[in-house]
């Protein structure tokens, strides 16, 4: 009779005796029994088998699954996956160390900012595994003091890239094209409506003077493009706030010297990053010297008092422009402008406030209650003057108009919904 090789079994059943005084090998009269070998529940890989535990440390390393089409499975099956053991764990479930009947145990909360992957549970199968993909969390903890970017320490403003005006420059962000009929229409509409609301200046009160419409809409373009390019750059947009922690509610560029709300007061650098403001582009400062002279002729032509234009509201030079953008959301408290030079603010010499984008509602008065204040609209092109007798009037931003901007403006500038605010000054007077 043939012997039949079982794997896993003895080759001889040398070891087997008949009696204890047998000599020589003997066959048993009884009929062998046939044994079933345990095939691995995979059929398309064999099982490997379980090396050692050389260390308290079980190491599940180079799983590879079999190839098939799921590729992104086996760069999943490739990670390696470690967890301490100690004698209390060493068993999972009814399962022993390292079965593969029993599930990996979710790893455990690391102190260090290292990558984890919690809660991997062992395919069943390579369908499964699919599964695993989609189910597997990787978390990363963030420590402003530890974890850094190449810019500068994660959630600090330090990192913290400027704040861009425009739309369609910026990574991510993109502006749907309308259609040209609709632009055509809306344009002519909108330029039928500043046509007819054309107004003369304005003297609200002594040293005060409001130009409507005096930026032409090209002008207004170039302006937004300007001030997007500095913007961007070192020293660009940013959002002023407190030691205390309060935010203002825009965003802040400052040309010539960077003001800081905190210790209102103005400087050459910018205390929380260093960085220089912009200078005062001559573009900017031909603008605001004939936004004065046409002040000068309007109450020349008014000719009403006796007093001069000039000491009305006297001449400046423009060093110094803080630039603000206000989202459709953006306010400014009743405040006064009073942090220029003594020599600047003895002489009165007035602040020169540019309106683009959407409108906004502007507050002013002789003290800070919003309730005595008077109420004005400054519209996209508008220039507002105020200086001698209005020098330090309190005034604020109640609120900004959506959707209310030149639609020739916002299309040639791609301006974000907003206003953007210019305000210029002489910081110090020199005769």
């Amino acid at each position: 009779m043939l012997q039949m090789v079982i794997p896993g079994l003895p080759k001889s059943l040398d070891s087997q005796k008949e009696g204890p005084s047998s000599s020589s090998p003997s066959v048993s009269s009884k009929k062998p029994q046939m044994v079933t070998p345990v095939l691995p529940k995979s059929l398309d890989s064999p099982v490997q088998p379980r090396k050692p535990l050389n260390s308290p440390l079980m190491m599940a390393k180079q799983v590879h699954p079999p190839k098939s089409q799921y590729p992104l499975v086996q760069t999943v099956a490739s990670i390696q996956i470690s967890k301490p053991l100690n004698s209390s764990s060493a068993s999972c479930g009814s399962g022993t160390v390292g079965s593969l009947d029993s599930p990996v145990q979710p790893w455990k909360s690391l102190d260090s900012p290292l990558m984890m992957a919690e809660q991997v549970q062992p395919p069943k199968s390579q369908d499964s595994l699919v599964q695993m993909v989609a189910s597997m969390q990787l978390s990363k903890p963030l420590d402003s003091s530890s974890a850094s970017t190449g810019s500068g320490a994660v959630g600090s403003d330090l990192g913290a890239a400027p704040f861009d005006i425009c739309m369609g420059n910026s990574k991510g962000i993109f502006k749907l094209n309308r259609p040209l009929h609709e632009i055509n229409k809306e344009k002519r509409l909108r330029e039928r409506e500043l046509s007819n609301s054309a107004a003369p200046p304005q003297r609200l009160r002594p040293g005060m003077v409001l130009l409507k419409n005096f930026l032409k809409l090209d002008d207004q373009v170039e302006i937004i493009k300007l001030c997007r390019e500095l913007g961007v750059g070192t020293g660009g947009f940013y959002q002023p706030g407190y030691r205390e922690g309060g935010k203002l509610s825009l965003r802040m560029m400052c040309l010539g010297k960077n003001w800081d709300p905190d210790s209102r007061s103005y400087g050459d650098i910018r205390p929380f990053d260093g960085a220089q403001p912009p200078q005062m582009p001559q573009e900017l400062t031909k603008f605001v010297e004939e936004a004065i002279k046409a002040s000068h002729d309007f109450l020349k032509q008014r000719g009403k008092g006796a007093t001069e234009p000039s000491v009305e509201l006297p001449q400046m030079s423009p060093d110094i422009c803080i630039v603000n953008f206000y989202t459709t959301g953006g306010k400014l408290g009743l405040h006064q402008d009073k942090d220029e030079d003594e020599s600047s603010l003895e002489k009165r010499l007035p602040v020169v406030s540019f309106s683009l984008g959407d409108t906004a509602e502007f507050l002013y008065g002789d003290d800070r209650d919003v309730d005595k204040a008077s109420k004005i609209k400054l519209e996209s092109g508008d220039v507002l003057i105020f200086g001698g007798q209005s020098r330090l009037i309190f005034h604020g931003v109640s609120g900004i108009m959506p959707k209310s901007a030149p639609l020739m403006v916002t299309d040639k500038a791609n301006l974000r919904p907003g206003r953007l605010n210019l305000t210029f000054r002489q910081h110090k007077y020199e005769p």
